[in-house]
C-alpha cells in the first residue's frame, strides 16, 4: 500500500484511509504537507495529528483503535489525591493556563516519551504549535510553585474537543498535578474527552483507554463545533475532583 505524499497546502486523505494492522506501519496517514496553522486545524478536526522526528518529513496519524481519557472516567489514586489537596491548601501552589506557553513546550521538548530517545517536538513544531497557541487553539496548563513553573502540559482545543500533546514535570507530580487540573477544566466546562494519541501505562494508569477510530471521530465532530470555553483556570474547578472546602463565618 503506498503512502499518499502531500505538497504543501494539499488537503490530508480522510482518516479511515490510515494503514491498518496488516500495513506496514499501522496509524499512518500520508507524509508531507505543511505545519502551517490552517493544515493543523484542519488536521486535528479530522482526528488527525502530525508525529515524525528528526530527519524524516513530516507524518500525519491516526491510529485505530485510539487512546482518549473520558474525563468522567479520570482515577484519581489515593496518593495524587493527597497531593491535589496539599496544592490546593498551600500559599504559592497555583495552576495558570497560557501565562508561559513557549516556556511549557520548549520544555516538553527537552523531555523524551518513555521508551523513546531523542524528542518528535522538533523546532519546527514548537513554532508551529507557538503560531497554533497565538491563533487562540494551543493551550499550556501549569503548574506554579513559589513563582517558578514546576510542570505543565499543552494541548490543542478546538471548540469543545481537546486533543492532549504534551507533559513535562521539573518538581514530582508537577506534570499530574496539571493533568489533574486540565480533567477539573473539562468536567466544568462540559468536555468530555481528552484525546492521547498513544497508548501508555501511564494513561491506563490514570484511566485512558483505546477506543474505535469511528467513535473518536464521530466526537470529535460534535465536539468540534460547540462553543469552546473561555481558557483560564478557577480554583473552583478543584471541586470537579476534590470536595469543596468548606468555609465558616462567624
Amino acid at each position: 500500500m503506498q503512502l499518499p505524499w502531500l505538497a504543501p497546502g494539499d488537503p490530508l486523505p480522510d482518516a479511515a484511509s490510515a494503514w491498518g494492522e496488516s500495513d506496514p506501519v499501522p496509524g499512518l496517514l500520508a507524509a508531507g504537507g505543511g505545519l502551517d496553522v490552517a493544515s493543523l486545524l484542519h488536521a486535528y478536526a479530522n482526528g488527525i495529528f502530525p508525529w515524525f522526528s528528526e530527519g524524516q518529513p513530516i507524518l500525519w496519524w491516526s491510529p485505530d483503535p485510539r487512546m482518549v481519557l473520558e474525563t468522567a472516567g479520570f482515577r484519581l489514586h489515593r496518593s495524587l489525591r493527597k497531593t491535589l489537596e496539599r496544592f490546593r491548601a498551600t500559599a504559592g501552589c497555583e495552576i495558570r493556563i497560557d501565562h508561559r506557553f513557549e516556556t511549557v513546550i520548549d520544555a516538553c521538548s527537552q523531555a523524551p516519551r518513555i521508551g523513546q530517545t531523542g524528542t518528535w517536538i522538533l523546532p519546527e513544531m514548537v513554532r508551529a504549535y507557538t503560531d497554533l497557541h497565538r491563533a487562540g487553539h494551543a493551550h499550556s496548563v501549569e503548574t506554579w510553585i513559589d513563582g517558578e513553573l514546576a510542570g505543565g502540559l499543552y494541548c490543542v482545543a478546538i471548540g469543545r474537543a481537546v486533543f492532549g500533546e504534551s507533559m513535562f514535570a521539573r518538581r514530582p507530580d508537577a506534570s499530574k498535578i496539571a493533568l489533574a487540573a486540565l480533567v477539573s477544566f473539562c468536567r466544568r466546562h462540559g468536555i468530555a474527552m481528552i484525546d492521547c494519541q498513544q497508548n501508555t501505562g501511564h494513561l491506563a494508569s490514570l484511566g485512558a483507554h483505546e477506543v474505535p477510530r469511528e467513535r473518536f471521530l464521530s466526537h470529535v465532530a460534535d465536539a468540534r463545533l460547540q462553543a469552546g470555553p473561555a481558557w483560564r483556570f478557577e480554583p473552583v474547578y478543584w471541586s470537579e475532583l476534590l470536595p469543596a472546602r468548606l468555609s465558616f463565618t462567624t
